[in-house]
Parts: C-alpha cells; sequence; structure tokens
C-alpha cells in the first residue's frame, strides 16, 4: 500500500520481498533470443544505433581508444533499457534511485581520475589552470577547476535519477485527480497523459545518451 507519493520510489513498499530491482534484469528476459540470434528488422535497428554510437565515441575518444567506447556503448544501453522498463505499470524504476545511478557513475569517475593522475600527471595539473588564466587567478581556478571535477559523479548521478523521477511524479499527480474529474475532462486528462508518455520516452532515450556521452567526454580528458 502506497503511504504518501513517493513511496512508489520506494523499492520496498509493494511487497515483503524487495523484488523491484530485478526490473534492471528484466531486459535480459523480456527480450526473446530470436531478436539477436537471427538478423531480424529489430536486430538490424539495434546494430545501426551501436554502431552509430560507437562511431560518435570513437571520434570524441580519438583513435587510440582500443575498444574502449564498448564500454559506453553497453552503458546507454543498460540505462535506456531501465529507463524504458519504469515507463510500463508497476515496474519499479531503478534508474530513479541514487543507488543505481551513483553506483555507475562514481566508479567510472573514480577509474579515469585514478588512471589519469598516475599515468598522466603533468596533463591532469594542466588541466586545472586553463590556457590564457592570469597569474593572480591562477589559485581561485584551481579550486573552482577541483571543485567542478569533484562534483561530476554526482550531478551526473543527480541528472538521471532527478528527470527520471520528475516525469514519472507528474504523470501520478495527474492520474490521481481522475477520480474527480467530468467525462471530458477524463478524455482530456488521458490525451494529456499520453503525450507526458510520449515525452517521457524521449526524455529516456536523451538522458541515457546524455549520460553516456558525458562519461565518455570525461574518459576523454584523461588521455
Amino acid at each position: 500500500m502506497l503511504m504518501n507519493l513517493f513511496s512508489s520510489f520506494d523499492p520496498s513498499s509493494n511487497w515483503s520481498l524487495s523484488l523491484n530491482w530485478m526490473s534492471s534484469l528484466m531486459c535480459l528476459i523480456l527480450i526473446p533470443s530470436m531478436f539477436w540470434l537471427i538478423p531480424s528488422r529489430l536486430n538490424m535497428l539495434w546494430m545501426k544505433i551501436t554502431l552509430t554510437l560507437h562511431k560518435e565515441f570513437k571520434t570524441l575518444l580519438g583513435p587510440t581508444s582500443k575498444g574502449s567506447t564498448l564500454i559506453f556503448v553497453s552503458l546507454f544501453s543498460f540505462i535506456l533499457m531501465n529507463n524504458f522498463l519504469g515507463l510500463f505499470p508497476y515496474i519499479f524504476t531503478s534508474t530513479s534511485h541514487m543507488v543505481l545511478t551513483l553506483g555507475l557513475a562514481l566508479p567510472l569517475w573514480l577509474t579515469f581520475m585514478i588512471f589519469g593522475w598516475i599515468n598522466h600527471t603533468i596533463h591532469m595539473l594542466a588541466h586545472l589552470v586553463p590556457q590564457g588564466t592570469p597569474p593572480v587567478l591562477m589559485p581561485f581556478m584551481v579550486c573552482i577547476e577541483t571543485i567542478s571535477n569533484v562534483i561530476r559523479p554526482g550531478t551526473l548521478a543527480i541528472r538521471l535519477s532527478a528527470n527520471m523521477i520528475a516525469g514519472h511524479l507528474l504523470m501520478t499527480l495527474l492520474g490521481n485527480t481522475g477520480q474527480s474529474l467530468s467525462i471530458m475532462m477524463i478524455n482530456l486528462l488521458i490525451i494529456v497523459q499520453l503525450l507526458l508518455l510520449l515525452l517521457e520516452s524521449a526524455v529516456a532515450i536523451i538522458q541515457s545518451y546524455v549520460f553516456a556521452v558525458l562519461s565518455t567526454l570525461y574518459s576523454s580528458e584523461v588521455n
């Protein structure tokens, strides 16, 4: 039973067992094997999408990426599947929780920082002071660049979870008003909900793409 508006984002509010996190793995169960064993139209479309992302990430990372684009393509696919699964009724949206989003962003950022500071120390130090900065402003620029670098995983995680929560809350608030509306207003409400669902589908794609692209840009700064 939902006790308040935010109970829908509680992974243990529906059942005694916390099975809502299974939605993160449902994409592997729901996709029939024929879609990835036989070159069907869906398979050809997905291969076209992944190839386009691979070329774009390779451009951002440079010619020395050596297959690291596959990590970000897989990250995009994982977040996209979870975002779309969260649009179905009674399925827990795992990407609306900081546990998952920060769990994706923080290890990536830590890996980039450790690799960069160990192997490219001079390059990482040069990033702290932008080119052409006056000597008087250099200490302040170092502080600003350090803070902006440290908060990167937090901004990645909050951006994804906040965008997923905002749309779901708006749809929930509008859906709860349907009991006290007339027939004409209910028809209008259904149209608005369908438009919001279309908007949320676009947000699901955009946010997964933004998360993967920003992770790629953070990785390219290390090399």
